[in-house]
């Protein structure tokens, strides 16, 4: 069942043709619509930017986008059902953006390259990542979804939003419903960070000879709407990951190799994760990198080849006996992929030409990088299709895409080239964003399918997301490395940003060309990665309701135990949710959705607001840190913020219920 509420086979076997027909042409990029989708975009990217590097996990945006343009373009005296669709098509492009950007810039500065953010390479890579993502994704639009008929859940759902919403008042109440969600969110996070009334955990470890047990949860409530979001299934895997690494390979380690000495039991437990655990958290994820692309050959190779007879015939130029293209299946044309392509490799080939110092292994790297884009963006445009953009293995394909990298460069430019690692993390980078666009896109163009909208146009709208994005997010990561830091522990930021996707990516290039990934660690998480996959195989010969996306078990190995168990409650509580509902959908109702995706919101932007007072203080220090901050150590621990959590799940849970507004 899709998450609007109708099935995935019932929506392809009616196929009752798009909403607006093709012979109805509506305004569809308006200036309201545009402004509107710049806003969102950016917005929606800044939030999902902070929750990628807490959480190592997004989420889309599409439908509260949708909501939230519904409601706005209400507002004024005409509107319509295809202009909802184009906002909501370029603030998701937008948030997707920031996954790619999230789950790789950061690592440069990890190994050394980067002191800070650099604007201008990082908007680059942001941008032209993107627009390979959109470019590439293209000529895949007929055959994925009108020929292969692939189902894209979430484009299903956002489809049914807005038919529903452009029908009445639902769009207002799914506003409420999304704001009201973002408000409490916001209060929470600035009681547990601003002001400091209780922690942002509860931990505790304990030594037991010469090893350590550790236990914790995460008090945040977009970790728990994020475990609702993606469904009692996925994060169930993702805490069996965690409770894997955690509880049973963590102990494990520290009997076998001792625990490290004086130090209090819990950062002895967090050292050993941190430096030791989440090698194996590699090892399994390059095996569900390179198991992704084994699944996909045989599909990829022929839906390429299709699309390009397709996209062919049914281009202007390409109709036989002067037929006619419609409206809704008149993408961009051939000539609009091709020459964006060309010209977007020339600063990506200086730019790496800036790291090497070296015009040969600057081409070959912008060959790799461009290759790597094309198949990883199609790889990513199917993936989606099968399980949604939310769970699209995106960190796992650049895991992929830096460890083959860095294995190409390692002869090319030798083993202890001091730009190597960059090297690699550069092309990583670029491939990680145009593959979190493809998902994306195709998403979307799904929807659009569905509405009848001009794919077209859909498709000028991702480049204006991806534009959007590219221009704030590196504000955003410089505002959440000066309050939280990222990934890295210091005595300013001892509980920084986990950033997990990007200290892995770190960890993989530099181990690679320094020789000191430690492969014993790496080659046992590969061995779990494929007994993992044997497991899911089992489980799909039995038609299992239940599966084990091996990704998700290595996400779970490699982010901390209470980042995961937190995730785990948020499903918990969307499977309670639709049970007392009768609700057969994954991930319950749509107002459950909205008001899970409002609490991801409203902590995000509370967050980045957050920030701001610390990242002047270099420009006005009688400014101060922390101007909201109440107590220095909350004098409670965490007990209250659990209670807090309670509350919100209940909310959350009763919101789920109910179905329809």
């Amino acid at each position: 069942m899709a998450r609007g509420g109708v099935s995935d086979r019932e929506a392809m076997s009616s196929d009752p043709g798009p909403v607006v027909p093709p012979e109805v042409v509506l305004p569809e990029i308006t200036l309201k619509a545009v402004v509107l989708s710049v806003v969102l975009a950016a917005v929606l990217a800044g939030a999902n930017a902070y929750l990628g590097l807490f959480a190592g996990m997004t989420v889309s945006a599409s439908i509260p986008a949708a909501v939230v343009s519904m409601a706005v373009l209400r507002l004024f005296r005409e509107s319509n059902i295809l202009e909802n669709n184009i906002v909501q098509t370029a603030a998701s492009s937008g948030e997707a953006l920031a996954a790619g950007v999230i789950f790789t810039i950061p690592a440069l500065l990890f190994i050394g390259y980067w002191t800070s953010f650099d604007y201008g390479q990082t908007a680059a890579i942001a941008t032209v990542g993107g627009l390979l993502g959109v470019l590439f994704t293209i000529p895949l639009r007929r055959v994925l979804i009108v020929t292969e008929r692939l189902r894209y859940p979430e484009g299903i759902a956002t489809a049914e939003v807005l038919k529903v919403g452009s029908g009445g008042g639902t769009a207002v109440a799914g506003f409420r419903t999304l704001l009201s969600a973002a408000i409490i969110g916001g209060l929470v996070k600035l009681g547990e960070d601003g002001l400091r009334l209780w922690a942002e955990a509860l931990e505790g470890a304990a030594r037991v000879g010469r090893s350590v047990v550790y236990g914790g949860v995460n008090l945040s409530p977009a970790l728990l709407a994020v475990g609702f979001i993606i469904g009692p299934n996925t994060a169930s895997v993702v805490f069996l990951g965690g409770a894997l690494g955690w509880l049973v390979l963590l102990p494990a380690y520290g009997a076998w190799a001792g625990a490290p000495e004086n130090v209090a039991a819990i950062e002895a437990a967090k050292s050993i994760g941190s430096t030791r655990i989440r090698y194996v958290g590699i090892g399994a994820m390059l095996v569900g990198g390179l198991w992704t692309l084994v699944q996909l050959r045989g599909p990829l190779l022929e839906g390429v080849r299709r699309s390009v007879a397709a996209y062919r015939d049914a281009s202007p130029g390409g109709c036989p006996h002067g037929s006619v293209v419609l409206r809704t299946d008149y993408d961009a044309p051939l000539l609009w992929v091709l020459v964006p392509f060309g010209l977007v490799l020339v600063p990506m080939a200086l730019i790496y030409h800036t790291v090497v110092r070296d015009g040969v292994v600057a081409l070959v790297m912008t060959v790799l990088m461009a290759g790597a884009a094309f198949l990883f963006s199609a790889v990513a445009a199917y993936m989606a299709g099968l399980v949604g953009s939310s769970s699209n293995p995106v960190s796992g394909v650049t895991i992929a895409t830096i460890g083959l990298t860095a294995l190409v460069l390692v002869p090319v430019m030798g083993g202890t080239h001091p730009a190597g690692p960059a090297a690699a993390l550069l092309i990583g980078a670029v491939v990680c964003c145009a593959a979190a666009m493809g998902g994306d896109n195709l998403q979307d163009l799904k929807t659009g399918y569905i509405v009848g909208s001009t794919p077209w146009k859909q498709q000028i709208m991702q480049v204006v997301g991806v534009a959007s994005a590219a221009v704030v997010i590196v504000p955003v990561l410089v505002l959440l490395q000066a309050k939280y830091g990222i990934g890295q522990v210091t005595a300013e930021h001892p509980h920084p940003l986990s950033a997990p996707q990007a200290m892995l990516m770190a960890g993989l290039a530099h181990g690679v060309f320094g020789g000191t990934l430690p492969w014993e660690l790496v080659g046992l998480g590969a061995a779990i990665g494929i007994a993992v996959i044997l497991v899911d195989r089992r489980l799909a010969a039995r038609s299992s309701d239940f599966r084990m996306p091996v990704l998700a078990v290595a996400l779970g190995m490699y982010l901390p135990l209470r980042l995961s168990a937190a995730i785990l409650a948020g499903g918990l509580v969307g499977a309670l949710a639709r049970r007392g509902a009768g609700e057969p959908t994954e991930t319950g109702s749509s107002r459950g959705l909205l008001f899970a995706a409002g609490l991801v919101t409203g902590e995000a932007l509370m967050g980045i607001l957050l920030a701001v007072p610390i990242a002047l203080t270099g420009l006005w220090p009688t400014l101060g840190a922390d101007p909201f901050q109440l107590f220095e150590t909350p004098p409670l621990g965490g007990w209250p913020g659990l209670l807090v959590l309670a509350a919100v799940a209940v909310l959350l849970h009763r919101t789920a219920r109910a179905r329809s507004y």
